[in-house]
């Protein structure tokens, strides 16, 4: 007699809205509306000026990298600016080779910040939501009840695809109570597909356009452009595709894996 009684009581927790899931979370309700409303409307801002600010930037030589690395850390961290609008600012301000690695620090410095703030304010709350959702529940008892190298292997994952946002993921696995080391690492591992993306893309665009301006400036032919983008995006998409199957797998149930 009971066991249709639990079946109702998953399935109306599956319906909740969203505005019944923010109530439940207390405290955490503040910061994932902020993770989730923020970092688009600051990054409009960001790509809306961003020759002014890379020109900035690249006028003040190393000082310039450590001031947007020190940016991309506190605005990422307190998730008031889009982490790809800053990757692509890294890649139109000093090219591939520094921008990349700057980004990349960026995002390790922002994720801690995001850590923290979650463990130390979200966390009982969120753990309370995730238990009643079985598809959230999954993923986090592949998170930290199957050992550290899959817990590894699933934050990375996590980190891959392109739509995954990286303010709400800080959220969540820091509420979920990750190892610390784990999660930094996983988030870098992960991140790094994406951000080497936006990072390229940003410095091979600004460079057609440098070219354009400055007609003595050798540049790639206009085709090989175009097919370095296509080319660059399709390999990422690959990669997130088989990310994604990944992480279905490793969050399945026994039954799931088997029939797979």
């Amino acid at each position: 007699m009971n066991e249709p009684e639990q079946v109702s009581s998953v399935g109306d927790s599956e319906q909740e809205s969203l505005f019944q899931i923010l109530r439940r979370m207390g405290p955490a309700a503040p910061l994932a509306v902020l993770s989730a409303s923020m970092p688009a409307l600051g990054g409009l801002v960001l790509l809306w000026n961003i020759e002014v600010i890379a020109t900035w930037l690249r006028g003040h030589g190393a000082l310039g990298v450590v001031v947007y690395t020190a940016a991309f850390i506190v605005l990422s961290g307190f998730a008031l600016l889009p982490t790809y609008a800053q990757a692509i600012l890294g890649g139109w301000a000093f090219g591939t080779a520094i921008g990349l690695p700057a980004a990349l620090l960026g995002f390790g410095g922002g994720a801690i910040i995001g850590y923290t703030l979650s463990r130390r304010v979200a966390s009982d709350k969120v753990m309370e939501v995730i238990e009643t959702k079985p598809k959230w529940k999954a993923v986090r008892d592949a998170l930290i009840e199957s050992g550290r190298l899959k817990e590894l292997g699933l934050i990375t994952l996590v980190r891959i695809p392109p739509n995954s946002p990286f303010a709400f993921m800080n959220l969540l696995l820091g509420s979920t109570r990750t190892h610390p080391l784990l999660f930094l690492v996983g988030t870098m591992v992960g991140m790094a597909p994406r951000t080497a993306v936006a990072v390229f893309l940003a410095a091979q665009t600004r460079a057609q356009f440098s070219a354009s301006e400055f007609r003595d400036e050798v540049s790639m032919p206009r085709w090989m452009f175009i097919a370095s983008i296509v080319i660059t995006l399709i390999a990422f998409f690959i990669i997130a595709h088989i990310a994604n199957k990944a992480i279905q797998r490793l969050t399945a149930g026994p039954e799931a894996r088997e029939e797979a």
